[in-house]
């Protein structure tokens, strides 16, 4: 049976070695600053970014969220952005999905200052990130190398099978585990919707990255023995084993899987966690980066 990967452990662990950070910034006179901007009452959205704001004040990070209505025009969600991006005590900028229809989401991100996108969605974050380079890196894709490298799995030289494409999971932690450091240097193959067969593949997989939405897709029958497996996917399916007539699922079909291997992920509990440890990570990066930048040159 699988022994389990704890999110919730390694984003506590995480978000503790945050707090010596974020207190020698304010000794500094830079506190950390996290805005996180919500469109409407998604209930899913609420929750998320509530839990976002409380992680944030415990690590000593100033949170601001900003609840904007539904029915917000473009040109008003623009002049809030922008007028963010100018904000001195603000350093990392959050725009919650999903948005209302009306609203086009990349065209908003994308207003967002590289400097400031601690979400790691900015074309020159995710260019860093191709190119190998510094920068802010996706929160979730980013958050699953760190549980890996918690527990010391390493998947260099191994081959990791993605199994999803979206460009805030699947692209990103392909191009993360891609790259020649530490807890990557991994042979990486790309599943999607589209493959045709997909068990071929991923019954070759060392490591199984799940992260195409769609419940208990993965099953044991899809997997060989010994596989380490983040599943990403959280999925609300219906139950009537809880008071709410729902509960929350992975991509992967755990009962089906954990017996055969050697990690798992839980849903929920593992990969989620993670998300937010790593946005306010980048947060305090950013913080860093601003009091680097006013540090005066050092001269021989």
């Amino acid at each position: 049976m699988a022994q389990l990967i704890d999110g919730k452990k390694v984003s506590l662990d995480i978000r503790n070695a945050l707090k010596p950070r974020v207190a020698a910034l304010t000794a500094q006179g830079v506190r950390p600053g996290l805005s996180v901007t919500l469109v409407g009452d998604d209930p899913a959205s609420v929750s998320y970014v509530n839990g976002k704001d409380a992680a944030a004040k415990e690590v000593g990070i100033q949170a601001w969220t900003h609840r904007l209505p539904a029915t917000i025009s473009e040109g008003e969600l623009t002049e809030h952005l922008l007028r963010l991006n100018e904000d001195p005590a603000v350093h990392g900028i959050l725009l919650q999905l999903p948005l209302p229809g009306h609203l086009p989401s990349e065209k908003l991100l994308d207003l967002i200052s590289a400097r400031k996108d601690v979400d790691g969605f900015h074309p020159i974050s995710l260019g860093n990130l191709m190119l190998g380079r510094p920068g802010f890196r996706p929160c979730t894709p980013w958050g699953v190398q760190e549980l890996l490298r918690a527990y010391n799995l390493s998947p260099e030289g191994k081959h990791v099978v993605v199994a999803g494409r979206s460009n805030i999971v699947g692209k990103p932690v392909a191009n993360i585990l891609v790259q020649k450091e530490a807890f990557a240097n991994a042979t990486v193959t790309i599943c999607h919707t589209g493959t045709p067969d997909l068990a071929h593949y991923t019954c070759q997989a060392d490591f199984l990255i799940a992260a195409m939405g769609r419940p208990g897709i993965i099953t044991g029958d899809m997997v060989k023995e010994g596989v380490v497996v983040v599943d990403v996917g959280v999925n609300r399916v219906k139950s009537d084993k809880t008071k709410s007539g729902f509960r929350l699922v992975g991509d992967v079909d755990f009962e089906s899987v954990a017996p055969k291997a050697a990690w798992i992920t839980p849903v929920p509990g593992g990969v989620g966690p993670m998300t937010i440890a790593m946005l306010l990570t980048n947060t305090v990066r950013s913080a860093e980066m601003e009091v680097a930048a006013r540090a005066p040159l050092q001269t021989r």
